[in-house]
């Protein structure tokens, strides 16, 4: 079993961005993560892992690799409210 551990420090909210993990029998995760994240993830799904841990914004994941039918990352966006810049 192999496992593949993301240890991206987050810092901030600008070097995020929204991925959807979609799962088998239709669960899906939507989560802020560091760039790095994403791209662990990408690698993770091309290699023979069979989980990856990761930090998001709300909390600590680990998810199974075999499991995921797509990922899709979106492409950075400004959010709406008091953090929005001007």
């Amino acid at each position: 079993m192999a496992f593949w551990q993301s240890s991206s420090v987050m810092t901030d909210t600008n070097d995020r961005i929204r991925i959807e993990i979609a799962f088998e029998g239709t669960q899906v995760l939507t989560v802020y993560v560091p760039v790095a994240t994403a791209d662990n993830l990408d690698n993770a799904l091309a290699g023979a892992h069979d989980s990856l841990s990761f930090d998001a914004e709300d909390g600590r994941y680990t998810v199974s690799i075999p499991k995921i039918v797509y990922v899709k990352r979106f492409g950075r966006e400004s959010r709406v409210g008091f953090g929005a810049a001007a």
